[in-house]
């Protein structure tokens, strides 16, 4: 009986090394979830910020379009 009771806490179902594996792939998953995490606030600012302000727009449009404004001049520096 003593036997069949070590086996199972060494080798069995909820085995110290099975604890130890889903206590490895909780930690992995919370980093995950801490990343995503930090990149939707990052996200509901800018959404935040494009809603409210014509700022967020032009900076927007001036960096993913290369837009400028009429009365502007643009220069391209080569390096």
């Amino acid at each position: 009986m003593i036997s069949l009771l070590q086996y199972r806490l060494w080798y069995g179902d909820g085995s110290f090394k099975q604890t130890e594996k889903y206590q490895l792939q909780l930690d992995q998953l919370q980093q995950q979830l801490a990343l995503k995490q930090q990149r939707n606030k990052a996200l509901e600012a800018e959404v935040l910020d494009l809603r409210k302000g014509k700022e967020a727009i032009e900076e927007t449009a001036r960096h993913d379009l290369g837009l400028i404004r009429q009365d502007e001049t643009f220069f391209q520096v080569i390096e």
